[in-house]
């Protein structure tokens, strides 16, 4: 998967557009992704990144990063192996893309706003 652009409020992945926060799995885009606290990053909102088990998960934090990642979280994350890089979402998607490019079984969940 490869993220073409990302702007305030939308992004392009292969070719498709979405205007909804989302998370890349397994070559796959689920679009529409909610949280349950909107800027807190908590464990049951990337359960479906838990159950692929990529390597490594990139979240993109919003434009200006408002978005936080519980420790609740990070700690799930470590104890399953899975490397958590958060970022700003417009350093997320290249971050994204350098990793899918070397080949890293990578997943994404991204923030578009804020």
């Amino acid at each position: 998967m490869h993220i073409d652009s990302y702007q305030f409020g939308k992004i392009v992945i292969d070719g498709t557009a979405y205007d909804s926060d989302c998370l890349i799995i397994g070559g796959s885009v689920q679009p529409d992704w909610w949280r349950k606290q909107g800027h807190l990053l908590a464990a049951d909102d990337v359960q479906p990144v838990i159950a692929a088990r990529p390597a490594i998960l990139v979240v993109g934090c919003g434009a200006s990063g408002l978005m936080d990642v519980s420790e609740e979280t990070r700690r799930i994350l470590e104890q399953q192996d899975i490397e958590l890089i958060a970022l700003d979402t417009h350093r997320a998607v290249a971050r994204f893309n350098e990793l899918t490019a070397s080949g890293q079984n990578v997943a994404a969940a991204l923030h578009l706003t804020c």
